[in-house]
């Protein structure tokens, strides 16, 4: 890894953020010969999940094997990968200066932030040690591995749509109302039709057996055998060094319910302050890791070309002056 003492002037863009997103701007950047350094806490939200899907060509990888090429592919790049935690940042005469946990900083002329997000699970005990290996959110990045197995769908504001999406790839799919807003008669007419079974009690605890789950245990004490499970969590953006900027957090709304927070940006991850980007879950919370990684390099490209523009600007400038 590289150590701060190690960057003697600015580098041209600091981004915030070592996953895919953050990782994918940086080969961008790397490749249009541009000084990065990639500052990365190093906790990516994946990382309890043994593999990614819906990566063409690397389908089935590691999330944790993926950061590792990625920082190898940027670093051939010549992007330095500095470890450590981006607590705040400020706004310098020639760009932005990040200020580090341990109290270290590093300027650049260009800010990507690409932290992503924090899941907020329900609190039931036994569901979050279970978090991204048979307790899932998302049918298109772990669906197939729980096919025609008996699934649960824990209620939340996104329940009526969970629930038909898993639907696609078995029929042993029951809902649990626990928290759930109450359903609508056209939501459990479509249950019904769909053969989703819907229990209104709320889940007390998640058995596990012999490493795996078994099923859950209501409040009533029945218990309703399952071999995985599915949340809704509530998507926390991880913005803390945008807010610093002046950058406020939108809520997310689904069905007049807030699924969580991001960062609103343009496109191409532009900010509404001048030469921050976003990209990656931080922005699009909904964003599968394929499609963070486009994002990467979106406003990596877009980075490129604010910098160019301001370079021609420069030059432009001083050729005038020299006719003068």
């Amino acid at each position: 890894m590289t150590s701060l003492t190690s960057q003697q002037a600015p580098v041209e863009v600091i981004i915030v953020g070592g996953g895919v997103a953050g990782l994918s701007a940086a080969v961008a950047l790397g490749r249009s010969r541009r000084s990065v350094v990639v500052i990365d806490a190093g906790d990516p939200r994946n990382a309890p999940a043994a593999h990614s899907h819906n990566y063409l060509t690397r389908d089935g990888e590691s999330p944790l094997e993926l950061i590792r090429l990625g920082r190898a592919e940027a670093q051939h790049y010549g992007a330095h990968i500095l470890e450590g935690t981006a607590r705040s940042a400020s706004r310098t005469e020639t760009g932005f200066e990040v200020t580090l946990a341990d109290g270290s900083t590093v300027e650049g002329r260009r800010l990507l932030v690409t932290t992503g997000l924090t899941d907020v699970l329900p609190s039931i005990p036994g569901l979050s040690e279970r978090w991204g290996r048979d307790v899932l959110h998302c049918p298109y990045c772990h669906g197939w591995e729980v096919r025609d197995r008996a699934i649960g769908i824990i209620g939340s504001a996104m329940t009526a749509h969970q629930a038909q999406m898993w639907r696609q790839l078995t029929d042993r799919v029951t809902v649990f109302s626990h928290t759930a807003p109450e359903f609508t008669a056209e939501q459990t007419q479509r249950f019904t039709a769909r053969g989703i079974e819907v229990v209104d009690e709320a889940i007390a605890r998640v058995d596990v057996e012999n490493d795996a789950i078994v099923g859950v245990k209501l409040g009533s004490g029945r218990q309703v055998r399952l071999e995985a499970l599915v949340v809704g969590p509530a998507f926390s953006s991880r913005a803390d060094i945008l807010v610093s900027l002046g950058l406020d957090t939108t809520e997310m709304v689904m069905n007049d319910h807030v699924l969580g927070t991001y960062i609103e940006a343009d496109p191409v991850g532009a900010t509404s302050v001048p030469g921050v980007w976003v990209a990656g879950n931080v922005a699009t919370p909904m964003d599968t890791v394929v499609a963070a990684s486009a994002a990467g390099v979106k406003a990596g490209a877009a980075i490129n070309g604010d910098l160019i523009e301001e370079e021609v600007r420069a030059a432009v400038e001083s050729a005038r002056a020299t006719v003068r």
